[in-house]
């Protein structure tokens, strides 16, 4: 059992967890007629109904927003909330709790692998949170679907957050992260030329930016599974126009990230910062593109699929149209997120056989 992804919850905690696990128990039937009176996007896609009650209950319950005055209750108040909305699992084949060094001292990881036998590969995945909040225990219960879905192990890291540590330092510490893997991975009986890298909104940023720094090394990554990625911190889309309150993600959230992350505005223009605006993206590894259809990064994800298609890098963008950002760590309540998750690792055991 991984202790760095053990969360205590409060009883209030317990009792939010109740109540999501009752709302996981609604028939996708029933779940279908509340989508005929949600919201409606601007490109017809309409919000499903138990994606509405987390905008709702994340614009008005108090601790349930992203962000907050103090970026370490505001990480404590999203491990708790994504503990409460946890799957529940089978006891894992390994689950180990490791450190390697980093450029800033030591970085805790987490390796999962579901059953016994030898895996696919390994997918490296680092979580999101806007580069300040978010952590390993707050992808643990999304981590193992994928673990199960793809039949490879998972590396969840713990890089170092932000404003205590400022881009570029999750950068630096994800490509130790990369050079560790490549380096254990015999030892797991995985061949290093089988290694994923992917990751969720600024997970997705740091996957896709570990996939660029690497290229024309002598061991690269097998493929890229980014999740509704944050690719241009330079803002401006449409979607971040459209979403701007109301979906869980709100423009104030991604200021708040923008703003704590970056030592100035300038960063904001650095292809480790904005992978979009990168001048070549040549000979990236094949990448399955996840986006939200009520998601303020909607567009400079599906932009940042194309450019790369346009490079000549063969992409896959599947968009979940119902649903917002954040779906990977909804899936006790979201029949759709699960769907989305099994899909997502099939895209990664089919890049590994």
């Amino acid at each position: 059992m991984s202790r760095a992804t053990s969360i205590d919850l409060s009883v209030l905690d317990r009792a939010q967890r109740g109540l999501f696990k009752t709302l996981g128990l609604v028939p996708a039937a029933v779940l279908g007629v509340g989508a005929r009176v949600t919201e409606v996007n601007s490109d017809g896609e309409r919000l499903a109904p138990e994606m509405a009650l987390v905008g709702l209950a994340t614009a008005r319950v108090p601790g349930k927003a992203l962000t907050g005055p103090a970026p370490e209750i505001a990480r404590r108040n999203l491990d708790a909330t994504a503990v409460s909305l946890a799957q529940e699992f089978p006891p894992f084949a390994v689950e180990e709790d490791l450190t390697f060094d980093g450029p800033g001292g030591p970085v805790g990881a987490t390796r999962y692998r579901a059953a016994e036998g030898v895996p696919k590969g390994l997918i490296l995945f680092f979580h999101g949170g806007g580069f300040v909040v978010g952590s390993r225990a707050s992808h643990d219960s999304a981590v193992r679907s994928l673990a199960i879905e793809s039949g490879a192990d998972v590396l969840s890291i713990d890089y170092r957050l932000a404003p205590e540590h400022r881009f570029p330092a999750a950068v630096d510490d994800c490509l130790a992260a990369w050079r560790f893997a490549v380096e254990q991975a015999p030892g797991w009986g995985i061949d290093p030329a089988w290694i994923v890298v992917a990751g969720d909104s600024a997970g997705g940023n740091l996957a896709t930016v570990v996939a660029s720094e690497t290229r024309g090394e002598p061991v690269v990554p097998r493929f890229q599974l980014l999740i509704y990625p944050v690719t241009d911190m330079t803002g401006g889309t449409a979607s971040r126009a459209e979403f701007a309150d109301g979906h869980f993600l709100t423009r104030a959230d991604l200021d708040y990230f923008t703003e704590h992350y970056l030592n100035s505005p300038a960063d904001a223009a650095d292809p480790k910062a904005s992978p979009l605006l990168a001048d070549d993206l040549r000979g990236l590894p094949p990448a399955y593109v996840v986006v939200a259809g009520f998601d303020p990064l909607r567009d400079e994800g599906i932009a940042y699929a194309e450019a790369m298609r346009s490079a000549g890098v063969p992409v896959t963008l599947e968009r979940a149209g119902a649903l917002i950002h954040g779906f990977l760590n909804m899936a006790l309540i979201s029949p759709d997120a699960r769907a989305y998750l099994a899909r997502m690792g099939a895209a990664v055991a089919d890049a590994l056989d």
